[in-house]
């Protein structure tokens, strides 16, 4: 069995929330709140997995779980109240979505905020202490760079197939080349010390 714990709070009805993208130079960032039915193996931080062990633990997380969802939050809001705000609208929006609605709720992290009255415990490194925290981080991991590999189709310019929109040498490279996109959030450093020009 995985060495996470699968509840922080005995005997209720308890979902899982983190998110992906919060560091990136461009794309949304996506969260997800999981409800797991029991415990799964294998589960971790999803920066921990391979890419192969995340796809096949999504496929498992999505299958047993009481209740899943993911919310996504656009770069252009991303630019309108910040990354920190952004992620918690991610979270909340994932949390809408549930088809059960949780007696408490866990967070990855240290930020979070009142929600519907439900109590809440917001845990630093919970993906790595909690089972539904690290469900909720492959399934914000996976669905966003689904999202990130149809960007990438639309717009080659930036390869963000291969970097996600993290702020690699390679895509910074390519910004400077390329311009600012519309999926760029213009409000992060995206050149450090340097002009920024928009297409």
């Amino acid at each position: 069995m995985s060495e996470l714990l699968f509840l922080h709070t005995p005997n209720c009805v308890e979902a899982g929330c983190d998110e992906a993208g919060r560091g990136c130079l461009a794309g949304p960032v996506v969260a997800a709140a999981v409800i797991l039915r029991s415990p799964i193996l294998g589960l971790n931080d999803s920066k921990k997995l391979t890419k192969k062990n995340r796809e096949k633990l999504r496929i498992i997380i999505q299958e047993n779980a009481l209740a899943y969802s993911v919310g996504i939050v656009s770069p252009q809001r991303i630019d309108a109240i910040n990354i920190l705000n952004a992620s918690i609208e991610a979270m909340k929006l994932a949390l809408d979505g549930l088809s059960i609605i949780p007696e408490h709720i866990i967070v990855d992290g240290n930020a979070f905020s009142a929600y519907k009255g439900i109590n809440y415990r917001t845990i630093i490194k919970g993906d790595s202490k909690f089972q539904s925290i690290a469900a909720a981080s492959i399934l914000a991991k996976t669905y966003r760079d689904d999202l990130m590999d149809t960007l990438h189709i639309e717009n080659t310019n930036y390869n963000w197939r291969k970097n996600k929109g993290y702020p690699t040498k390679e895509h910074r490279e390519r910004i400077e080349v390329h311009g600012v996109s519309p999926q760029h959030r213009i409000t992060f450093r995206l050149l450090p010390k340097k002009a920024i020009r928009t297409k």
